[in-house]
């Protein structure tokens, strides 16, 4: 390879590459309307929550077992992605995301890299291509927190300096989750962030919507 990972790996977890992820708060909407996310403080913990005890810690540990994985073994770790979406909003969020992301990579870099749940998609393309996988996991984590913050700012809302300010809040939490998921042991995966899966069941039910999860 010739070109930089990083400059790779940036432009896939891009807002220019287009796997839609604006359109997608993770439950955050929701979160809003209930009164639960009021003010910077709360968004920032609300966010940390669901990147330690939620989706960021197992959508990490899924995207380290799909690098891992031999081809045989991603239908179970896909399964497994899509079984661990506990509602129908989330579940479209990481499907959509995941086949818009296979479908672009594929096409621009010659891949073989059918539809799958986002951070298994995402972590077969970075195998596929040689990328490291600290480097992806570390960037893979700040986009997601970098997505939520963004739904955040506009939701609750917040100033760009209060979201920037609880992004650099967050660096070092995905480094260290990157860190312990990069093993991909599947036996780790498990979510104790009940609220924000509440959330996501009742951002369905919202009257007015702006995004899709």
């Amino acid at each position: 390879m010739t070109t930089d990972p990083a400059l790779i790996l940036h432009r896939w977890l891009s807002p220019a590459y287009p796997v839609g992820a604006f359109a997608y708060s993770h439950g955050i909407e929701a979160a809003v309307a209930e009164g639960w996310i009021v003010d910077a403080v709360t968004a920032g913990d609300w966010i940390t929550d669901v990147l330690t005890h939620g989706a960021g810690r197992n959508d990490a540990i899924l995207l380290a077992a799909a690098f891992h994985a031999e081809t045989s073994a991603l239908p179970e770790i896909a399964e497994l992605a899509m079984a661990l979406a506990p509602s129908a909003s989330r579940r479209l969020e990481t499907e959509a995301q995941g086949a818009a992301f296979a479908a672009t990579t594929a096409e621009i870099h010659g891949l073989t890299l059918p539809a799958m749940p986002y951070p298994v998609a995402l972590g077969r393309a970075a195998r596929l291509m040689g990328l490291p996988l600290d480097l992806t996991l570390r960037l893979f984590l700040m986009a997601f927190a970098s997505t939520l913050t963004s739904a955040a700012i506009r939701l609750v809302p917040l100033g760009q300096t209060d979201g920037q300010r609880t992004l650099s809040g967050l660096e070092q939490l995905c480094e260290t989750l990157a860190q312990e998921a990069r093993s991909g042991d599947l036996d780790g995966l498990g979510s104790r962030a009940v609220l924000s899966d509440i959330a996501a069941m009742r951002q369905e039910a919202l009257t007015t919507r702006i995004f899709r999860s």
